[in-house]
């Protein structure tokens, strides 16, 4: 699947994949605390709504994209990201939802 220029450099490809792994934890712990802001606090007025729009489609995206490519830190990555990134945006709909009924 990963191909390097040089075919005998497997601790290369181990320290790609390895780098890969610690980008994908990073990237979705960051959503992480915004989402527990969020839900502890119900407050959404701040937030954009079009912005956790996008970031939902694309992280949902990638995910798929990963999944077609068995790409596993891609996959996690992009599967927490959707997660932490729908929890948002729910809140977002309720509390929008909430001020018009």
């Amino acid at each position: 699947k990963y191909q390097l220029k040089n075919p005998f450099s497997y601790n290369a490809l181990m320290n790609l994949l390895i780098f890969g792994y610690f980008a994908a934890f990073f990237t979705a712990v960051s959503f992480l605390p915004q989402a527990i802001k969020t839900v502890k606090t119900r407050q959404t007025a701040g937030l954009s709504l079009l912005t956790y729009l996008f970031l939902f489609l694309g992280s949902l995206s990638w995910f798929i994209y990963g999944f077609y490519l068995t790409d596993y830190p891609l996959m996690i990555t992009n599967s927490l990201t959707t997660i932490f990134t729908g929890i948002i945006l729910y809140l977002i709909f309720s509390e929008r939802n909430s001020k018009y009924n």
